[in-house]
């Protein structure tokens, strides 16, 4: 988002100016001096009356200067929905998060008669973040701000077009959400642009969602990934290039070895299949992280990550799913094949691909997925049931964040633990807050049995039984929440020389005892972190930890093959 310009900085600040939170910080201005030092990492721009400057939807040049004019700032949505975010002038810059790694635009900028910028590519951005650190610190507070001001203003980016209630609404929503990405939902039912959009391109069921690109480009039901590449959020470029080490997963080990490995000057790509932050990406709140005593939701933790990764020059690649390594390196390098046809090559690799969600043994099951079965507790979820009784299923950390942040939104979470107890499972003070919690019934040694939906495939009615007896009982329940743990996510490891443990956990530290390679596994130059890795400490301490540790090794081991071919 671009920040606000007062073209005489004497003259009172606007009160559409007002009405952004934090405004300082959003929107600060230049001194002339601060300007003069960052000429050397730009050049000068000029434009005509009317001209863009960057336009949503298509990669922004970079962070502009304002030096003199001044530029009409505009959101757009693909309904032909135009909204008026700012006006800009002299001592203001233009930029939000995305202009880290020349991302699509999601605003408008035309100039307003004559306008003379200094244009600053994203790698020169970059670079001066670093370069001049205070100068640096405020310019990238003011960029995360103004992306959080473009989510919470809801009205740019994608146009979801479908029933609030439709299960694939809320998926693409939380995909969104969990990536940073600005979108809103419009119900055909009271909306006359987008019940006229509905009709025009008259959809079966199975095709709503229709989402609407800022493009104007409709898609019927889209996959995350058709959603992401019609907005720009998986480039091409990236697979061209040679990279020190590809990280596979980005969650807080994957996020923690991009971060310490590109400030230390390696070139990094990062791959998610989903969206970054992992299943800690997903936690309502974490209070036992060192350093937040009132706790920090795992999104906002996962954020800054993904933030300071950029900021340090990691190339971040969501959604690209992994089909497989090969560790042949008949080129002296590893090549990973991704589901969408591609292939990456890198000189060394870092499996953080952490855990997928188990599907516990229910039948029906996959048909309710999206449509009432749901494997993390976000707003989104929690709005579609607020009000309503639920069940969760579960007895980990992760389970009893979901049930004390679900309490506050609905009428009664009903909380099915397999075992007879919490106690070897969860984190004291989750127990005690649970046991305080008055809406939260604990169901222990119980289980569901069967899924029961209605005519339009929505879930109905759970049955469940208690393992010390044979009867079976029915809940009335549109949603169950299911977190029964994870199994780890190395299928794409298979072929590839890389072992696990009869877990399908990757072994590490088994080459000899070389020192400092404790988490390289039997490849040389395959490391793993995090929960994937076969005796590691299921923490996002532990896996930060792991995160950083693992780049001393990349750096012995870069070095190491550089000597051996130079």
């Amino acid at each position: 988002m671009a920040a606000e310009t007062i073209a005489n900085p004497a003259s009172p600040i606007s009160a559409r100016s007002l009405a952004f939170p934090r405004h300082e910080q959003t929107f600060p201005t230049l001194t002339e001096h601060e300007i003069e030092r960052m000429r050397r990492f730009g050049e000068v721009r000029h434009y005509s009356d009317g001209e863009a400057l960057f336009e949503t939807g298509k990669p922004g040049p970079g962070m502009f200067v304002v030096l003199s004019g001044t530029v009409a700032i505009t959101q757009r949505d693909g309904l032909g929905h135009v909204t008026p975010v700012i006006d800009q002038g002299p001592g203001q810059f233009l930029a939000e998060i995305a202009q880290l790694s020349g991302r699509p635009a999601l605003v408008d900028g035309h100039a307003e008669g004559d306008v003379e910028t200094l244009l600053i590519p994203p790698d020169r951005l970059r670079a001066l973040l670093v370069a001049e650190a205070d100068l640096g610190e405020r310019i990238m507070r003011a960029l995360i701000l103004r992306r959080v001001n473009l989510i919470q203003g809801g009205v740019g980016g994608p146009v979801l077009i479908g029933p609030p209630s439709l299960g694939k609404i809320a998926q693409l929503q939380n995909f969104l959400a969990r990536n940073g990405q600005p979108y809103h939902v419009v119900d055909p039912d009271t909306d006359k642009d987008a019940a006229d959009l509905v009709a025009r391109y008259s959809p079966t069921r199975a095709e709503l969602p229709l989402v609407v690109c800022p493009s104007g480009n409709v898609l019927r039901n889209p996959s995350e990934t058709a959603l992401a590449m019609a907005m720009g959020m998986i480039g091409d470029h990236t697979h061209d290039k040679l990279y020190d080490v590809a990280v596979v997963g980005s969650g807080p080990a994957g996020l923690a070895t991009a971060v310490y490995a590109a400030s230390e000057g390696l070139s990094v790509a990062v791959l998610d299949s989903r969206a970054f932050g992992g299943q800690a990406g997903a936690s309502a709140r974490i209070e036992n992280y060192l350093g937040f005593p009132t706790g920090i939701s795992g999104q906002a933790l996962a954020g800054r990550a993904f933030n300071q990764a950029q900021k340090f020059g990691a190339e971040i690649l969501i959604p690209v799913s992994i089909r497989s390594l090969d560790c042949s390196k008949q080129d002296g390098l590893f090549s990973l094949a991704t589901d969408c046809g591609h292939t990456l090559r890198a000189r060394s690799i870092v499996v953080a691909s952490g855990a997928r969600y188990r599907r516990p043994g229910i039948e029906n099951l996959e048909a309710f997925e999206g449509r009432g079965v749901w494997y993390w507790a976000s707003p989104i979820e929690a709005k579609l049931c607020a009000g309503q009784d639920v069940v969760l299923v579960g007895g980990g950390n992760s389970a009893g964040q979901a049930a004390v942040f679900l309490s506050g939104h609905v009428r009664k979470v009903y909380m099915m633990i397999r075992g007879g107890g919490l106690g070897a499972s969860m984190s004291r003070y989750l127990i005690e807050r649970i046991e305080a919690t008055p809406n939260i019934e604990l169901m222990f040694n119980t289980e569901i049995t069967a899924l029961e939906g209605g005519e339009d495939s929505t879930l109905q009615h759970v049955r469940w039984k208690s393992r010390l007896a044979p009867e079976e009982h029915t809940l009335d329940v549109n949603n169950v929440f299911l977190f029964v743990g994870a199994d780890p996510a190395t299928r794409w490891l298979e072929g590839c020389g890389v072992n696990v443990d009869r877990a399908g956990f990757v072994l590490t530290g088994q080459n000899g005892g070389r020192q400092g390679q404790l988490l390289e596994t039997t490849v040389p130059g395959v490391f793993a972190v995090g929960d994937v890795r076969s005796g590691s400490v299921k923490r996002v301490g532990g896996a930060i930890g792991e995160g950083a540790q693992v780049v001393a090794a990349l750096h012995g081991f870069l070095a190491d093959n550089a000597n051996s071919t130079a």
